[in-house]
């Protein structure tokens, strides 16, 4: 978490021209604490992170700050990539492709309100790009 962590928080910043001196004073925080936070050392907690989202202009931060700070983010928040609006597009449409191409299968297991013991293997593969269509259409939403 640390490595990528430094980098959701220095990288919004960055994106918002601010210095750290600039950052900490609109922040109401320390130069220090926020050079802390950047290097989550501490992790910054909701509260700061909101500010920072709004300071910074960054609503991508409020959801990599939960994905990569809470285990329950971890385990349940599709990855987004922000780096790159054309890309993010262009990665929207493949991953809606992929669904398009198993969406027969989606609605066979579905149409009788359960997935039964032999059609798990084929619902985990549905799950899985159903998965990465969302974090696609996430980074879409999130890109600039």
């Amino acid at each position: 978490m640390k490595e990528r962590c430094r980098s959701i928080y220095q990288l919004a910043r960055n994106r918002a021209e601010l210095t750290q001196e600039q950052a900490a004073e609109l922040l109401n925080v320390g130069t220090r604490t926020l050079a802390g936070y950047e290097a989550c050392d501490p992790i910054p907690n909701g509260e700061i992170v909101d500010k920072m989202v709004e300071i910074y202009e960054a609503s991508w931060l409020g959801y990599e700050h939960l994905r990569l700070s809470t285990k329950v983010g971890r385990r349940c928040l599709p990855e987004i990539n922000i780096e790159d609006i054309a890309k993010s597009v262009l990665v929207l449409q493949k991953e809606s492709g992929d669904v398009e191409t198993i969406k027969p299968s989606m609605i066979k297991i579905a149409c009788d309100g359960e997935v039964e013991e032999h059609e798990e293997k084929e619902w985990s593969e549905v799950t899985k790009e159903v998965f990465e269509m969302a974090g696609a259409a996430l980074s879409v939403v999130f890109s600039k």
